[in-house]
């Protein structure tokens, strides 16, 4: 699949809203693969997919896993809000022809990291959470720590986003924390491990 035909697919599924959205977090994704070494043609392909599957309904997305359930493994007993990415790389591999195992990963664990996460399923990840129009209290500090140190502000906005779920009273993933723990590993580990530029 091109970028302009990943393009042309999801804005006839997404709203003016997430397909802005969309856009600006390819924009990111390709600043960050840049920065990083990263394939940017990789990082804009599954940044412009990445949220394909927001706008299903839920049963549709529960449909998707049940047809796929070898794919999916245990996606429908996760929490919902995690549910579009899963969906989403299901998509792309069964129906859009997007066959490389790097860019399914990083559609797939965009909302929830993973432990072992590749530098590509980082970019996506902190593209997402640093895309230009969020706006939340400590979204510029994460821009910049992202530019120096990948691998800590993945830790950062990991953090952030099990402290966010937590106070919303909401279902913590258990891939987030298993993701969360082993990102403070490689960061307690030193900068030898470590993402930097």
């Amino acid at each position: 699949m091109t970028l302009e035909e990943a393009k042309a697919l999801v804005k006839s599924r997404l709203s003016e809203k997430r397909y802005r959205h969309t856009m600006n977090v390819k924009k990111m994704a390709v600043k960050l693969a840049v920065r990083y070494g990263a394939d940017p043609e990789k990082a804009a392909l599954a940044a412009i997919l990445h949220d394909s599957a927001k706008e299903l309904p839920r049963e549709e997305m529960l449909q998707i896993f049940a047809d796929n359930d070898i794919i999916a493994k245990n996606a429908a007993e996760r929490p919902a809000p995690v549910w579009h990415g899963i969906a989403a790389a299901i998509l792309c591999q069964t129906r859009w022809g997007v066959t490389d195992p790097e860019i399914l990963s990083a559609i797939a664990c965009h909302t929830t990291g993973k432990p072992g996460m590749s530098l590509l399923d980082k970019i996506i990840y902190m593209a997402d959470m640093t895309s230009a129009e969020r706006d939340y209290p400590g979204v510029e500090a994460l821009r910049a720590e992202e530019m120096e140190n990948l691998d800590l502000a993945l830790c950062h906005a990991l953090e952030r986003s099990v402290t966010f779920v937590k106070q919303k009273g909401g279902p913590l993933d258990p891939v987030t924390v298993a993701a969360l723990e082993d990102i403070r590993a490689v960061c307690a580990g030193g900068a030898g491990r470590a993402v930097t530029r």
